[in-house]
């Protein structure tokens, strides 16, 4: 029984890496951001490329999330302030979320543009919610699996939004 441990490093070892996974880019916070794409709720799709000058957060969800459940109209209601500054919220139903339609008298009353599906390297950091911030430079600059309260919306995102777009900026 003492080999078997070594075994199974040599197993692994011996394993084909997939070149796609390998290469894959996390988000890191203070890196700059990976591409992604989200499909909204009316079938647009939204690339990070065309947000560029914006401070964009990226809130992963779930329906049956009591903390997620208070954070969502918190996000909604601070999107409606400073959107005009340059922010852009996305909300990310999980998919173990009720079904798209089910979901979709909450996603009519929210300002928040909702996504059905992203594609890109983000995803849920270990629990929902996950919220995911991105500076008008294209930076990751938080990346935790926590509810934000009003204060840490005022710690993390104010600053970023004072931040002049950098030159060449497209997002809208």
């Amino acid at each position: 029984m003492r080999w078997m441990p070594w075994l199974l490093a040599a197993i692994l070892a011996a394993m084909p890496v997939d070149a796609s996974m390998a290469a894959r880019p996390v988000p890191t916070v203070g890196e700059l951001a990976p591409d992604f794409e989200l499909t909204l709720i009316d079938g647009s799709r939204v690339r990070l490329a065309d947000l560029r000058g914006q401070v964009v957060v990226l809130n992963f969800w779930a329906t049956w999330c009591g903390p997620c459940r208070a954070e969502l109209p918190l996000l909604d209601q601070y999107y409606r302030v400073q959107q005009r500054h340059g922010l852009k919220v996305f909300a990310v139903a999980t998919e173990d979320s009720l079904p798209l339609y089910r979901l979709k008298p909450l996603f009519a009353a929210l300002a928040i543009p909702s996504a059905r599906r992203i594609k890109g390297p983000y995803d849920v950091l270990g629990a929902v919610p996950t919220n995911y911030i991105i500076d008008r430079a294209g930076r990751v600059r938080y990346a935790q699996a926590a509810a934000f309260e009003l204060a840490d919306l005022n710690r993390l995102l104010v600053p970023l939004l004072k931040e002049t777009p950098p030159p060449g900026a497209t997002g809208s």
